[in-house]
């Protein structure tokens, strides 16, 4: 039971060493020895971390020295994560915590070398392929054995029993039940593929961790260090703070805006949430609500490009897209399942009358929209700047660019300082003070802008410059620190403090500390990316991926709902106590291919990059389940709240992101797929977000006041109609017609840039199964032939007449991902229906009922005013 105002007193509310604790054991490694080996830690990180950056510059190809290949890359980034992880985990809760045990150190030791066993023995193992030695098949079981106990310690048992359940069916197959059962493999085969070969554990995953996700996880350690995760949540509070519930509208953006930079949920929570949590409690909000607001935003961080918990980049490998094409598809999605998380923030704080918090003077609403506008179209024009103002600065200047970029960028900061410099430096509040007034807004937003700036960086390197995702964020990671470094100085300069000497000591301490944490916070993502590819070898090594096909075909009886339904379910349950990155990989790995297969056996042809986010949402999901999630936990411990009922009401307010994967799949307009101008882009973004706020007041039970079960069922029918118009426009008129065959040619060569080509496709695989699907077919930019065009996509075709054959595709190309194969006979092509009335009519009833509902509680309201009970 509560108390009369509001507080839980039997449940514990954990300090701050104790939520410190939590994040370091989930994160970065509970145990803190002193002395020698308190030093050999920081050191070993501070190498991982220079590794890192030496590995993912240009110098070594420049200077032709300690050139690593790819797969030398990942063995030593594994032996440096199963070190620290053996280091920094304590076996048990009970083991010591102060210094590292003797049986650790060598585990650590041992774990490291088995590792590096194929970085150091390269040579050898490339001139016996194939052919394991007993040292290597000894390497591979000891370094398996090794890399579940270090995953045991950092990411808990649910990874290490699920690796072992395959583990055990690749060794079992002949024993498994008929519909399972496969003919197994011996210790040689399963051992080689798991270890020695590119399949399993050295495999896409580790190598993703190792080439991409690391130097980003090392942005964000370093954003954070220089003050920016400070700089976001002050800059949330003094914008939205006298709002109504506004500290937990301040929560949800704060949240986001750590999660552009942040890879993990629970430091999220323990950021953000200890300085808004007792905020969000002071202005009437429940205590398990107010935990359960911070920890559906902070989950939702992983959702946020451009780390999105490290999955945007597995992505990049699995469904074979730019990176850049990842964010654009994933942006709309994460931002209006914000928009929704805030109105229901808003709805929370309209049903229980809530208020904001006072400012020290009375705001002049015409200065706050002056600040703010100034503010955001500062950005704005900024972006403008980096994207289409420096554009042709490559083109005039060629490889001279890069030092044009460099020199305006270096004068920009220079001049933000400056600017900066004015305003006095932003100090975090002691969250256990009372906050009697809200940051002042002008020099809150203008004292950090400076921290946009790598940021800025990175959006060249990506949208203009075009380099690869590990280039771009090590370039922008070089300008952050550089900008660790002079900041302080350089504001003692402009303050004219005269502390320069402090202000350059405290600059390396301050890169010396963000280099280390980036490299602890790698720790549980390396051993994850590499457990989980014990799941991935099993996967490619037996074809459990067609039987888990054959599963769900079974149980949904085809239909196609069911299907998806059970899809989510399955990854609900696989992602219960994963991290993100080793979730994603393994639903992706085992799911995806199910709903792709099942639904172009439906008819249901979509982008595989939709199927990838669908598994990635509902995966992400478990996060916030309980009795696992740990985000939930930490809240609640700031909360003073039960963490099961917060777990649940968490999970209550991110069902407006559990129907964004359903809505996408059949609206892959949400994804800014098929959208053909400005005009329909803004009209897509605008319903949807329409629609994601209409389900949030139905599922709240608050729109203009209390809803009525009318009300509620209205609602809902006004988010699936904005959502998925096409459904009922379907009903009036076919969306597709069918094409001569011997148009083929010609229709692949006409279709715009980036389109998508809908075939049907029969034929036997490899297995001897036989296949009858549809296909999306990518068709990626024009070419001045139809030939060239399917090449680009790895597809060789023959067209005699009314007859498609498929003479070729290439090895590991997009056209072999979508399960395409030589010998098979494409047997329909569809075009869109001319002259059928755009889906997007729909949207004027849809609007007009939402309209009605607004009016019928409105007045309500005015006859009754608001029903609260």
């Amino acid at each position: 039971m509560s108390s009369a105002n509001g507080k839980t007193p039997e449940h514990h509310e954990l300090t701050d060493e104790e939520l410190r604790k939590i994040v370091a054991e989930a994160d970065t490694g509970g145990r803190k020895p002193t002395g020698f080996t308190a030093g050999l830690l920081l050191v070993i990180a501070l190498c991982w971390s220079l590794f890192q950056l030496w590995v993912a510059s240009p110098l070594p190809f420049s200077l032709g020295f300690l050139v690593f290949n790819a797969t030398e890359i990942r063995a030593i980034h594994l032996a440096f994560a199963v070190f620290l992880a053996f280091m920094a985990y304590p076996a048990f809760k009970g083991s010591p915590r102060d210094y590292v045990p003797v049986l650790d150190w060598l585990l650590a030791f041992v774990a490291a070398f088995c590792a590096a066993y194929l970085f150091i023995f390269y040579k050898e193992l490339s001139a016996r392929p194939g052919l394991p030695t007993t040292m290597d098949l000894t390497v591979a079981v000891v370094g398996l054995t090794l890399l579940l106990e270090a995953a045991r310690r950092s990411l808990g048992l649910p990874i290490v029993i699920l690796a072992i359940v395959f583990l055990v069916y690749i060794f079992f197959g002949p024993y498994m039940p008929d519909l399972i059962a496969h003919r197994g493999a011996s210790l040689s085969r399963g051992m080689s593929h798991l270890w020695i070969t590119g399949e399993g554990v050295f495999g896409v995953a580790l190598g993703v961790s190792a080439g991409f996700i690391f130097l980003f996880v090392l942005f964000g350690a370093l954003l954070e260090t220089a003050g920016a995760g400070n700089y976001f949540i002050k800059s949330a509070i003094a914008l939205l703070g006298h709002l109504r519930g506004g500290p937990a509208k301040a929560a949800v953006v704060a949240s986001a805006s750590t999660g552009l930079i942040s890879g993990s949920s629970i430091a999220n929570v323990v950021t953000t949430g200890t300085f808004t949590i007792p905020l969000i409690k002071k202005v009437g909000y429940r205590p398990d609500k107010a935990a359960a607001v911070e920890v559906a935003s902070s989950v939702n961080g992983q959702l946020m490009p451009p780390v999105m918990g490290a999955a945007a980049f597995l992505m990049v490998e699995y469904v074979g897209i730019p990176y850049i094409e990842v964010l654009k598809h994933a942006i709309v999605p994460a931002l209006i399942s914000y928009i929704a998380l805030f109105y229901i923030v808003h709805l929370e704080a309209m049903k229980a009358d809530l208020q904001g918090l006072p400012r020290r003077d009375p705001l002049i609403l015409r200065s706050v929209v002056a600040n703010t506008v100034m503010t955001f179209s500062g950005l704005i024009i900024l972006a403008a700047i980096i994207y289409w103002g420096f554009g042709w600065v490559k083109t005039v200047a060629g490889d001279a660019s890069f030092y044009i970029v460099s020199a305006t960028m270096f004068a920009a900061y220079i001049g933000i300082v400056a600017y900066s410099a004015r305003y006095p430096e932003l100090q975090m509040e002691d969250p256990k003070e009372p906050m009697e007034y809200l940051p002042e807004i002008a020099p809150t937003l203008k004292s950090g802008i400076h921290f946009l700036l790598p940021v800025a960086v990175l959006i060249w390197n990506l949208m203009v410059e075009r380099l690869s995702p590990a280039l771009s964020a090590f370039w922008a990671t070089m300008f952050l620190i550089f900008i660790i470094v002079t900041q302080r100085p350089l504001f003692a300069l402009f303050r004219k403090s005269g502390d320069y000497a402090a202000g350059i000591s405290q600059g390396l301490a301050d890169l010396f500390n963000g280099l280390v944490t980036g490299a602890r916070n790698m720790i549980a993502i390396g051993i994850a990316t590499a457990a989980a590819g014990i799941i991935v070898g099993t996967v490619t090594l037996t074809g459990i991926g067609l039987v888990m096909t054959e599963i769900v075909e079974l149980v949904s009886g085809g239909n196609l709902m069911i299907m998806l339904i059970m899809v989510a379910v399955i990854c609900l349950i696989l992602g219960m106590g994963l991290p993100t990155t080793a979730n994603y990989i393994v639903v992706s790995s085992l799911m995806a291919p199910v709903v792709v297969e099942l639904g172009a056996q439906s008819g249901l042809l979509v982008p595989l990059i939709a199927v990838h986010l669908f598994v990635f949402y509902f995966g992400l999901m478990a996060d916030v389940t309980p009795p696992v999630g740990l985000a939930s936990y930490a809240a609640a411990g700031i909360a003073r709240s039960d963490p099961i009922r917060t777990g649940f009401t968490a999970f209550g307010y991110s069902a407006r992101t559990a129907i964004l994967p359903f809505m996408f799949i059949f609206n892959t307009q949400l994804l800014l797929i098929g959208i053909d101008n400005t005009f329909q882009l803004i009209l897509t973004i605008v319903t949807a977000t329409i629609a994601s706020m209409a389900f949030a007041a139905a599922t709240q039970g608050w729109f203009v006041t209390r809803n009525k079960a009318i009300e509620v069922v209205l609602l809902l029918l006004v988010t699936f109609s904005l959502f998925r118009p096409s459904f009922w426009m379907d009903m009036v008129a076919d969306p597709y017609d069918d094409v001569p065959l011997s148009e083929f040619t010609s229709v692949v060569e006409s279709k715009p840039a980036n389109a998508n080509l809908r075939i049907w496709i029969e034929g036997m695989s490899l297995e001897g199964r036989d296949i009858s699907k549809g296909v999306l077919l990518p068709l990626g930019d024009t070419a001045e032939s139809a030939r060239d065009r399917l090449n680009a996509i790895g597809l060789n075709v023959m067209v005699l007449g009314d007859q498609v054959q498929i003479m070729s595709v290439r090895f590991g190309s997009r056209a072999a991902r979508l399960g395409l194969e030589q010998g098979f006979q494409i047997t329909g092509l569809e075009l869109p229906t001319e002259d059928r009335p755009a889906k997007e009519w729909i949207y004027i009833p849809a609007l007009a009922l939402l309209a009605l509902v607004w009016f019928m509680q409105h007045t309500r309201v005015k006859r009754y005013g608001h029903q609260r009970k």
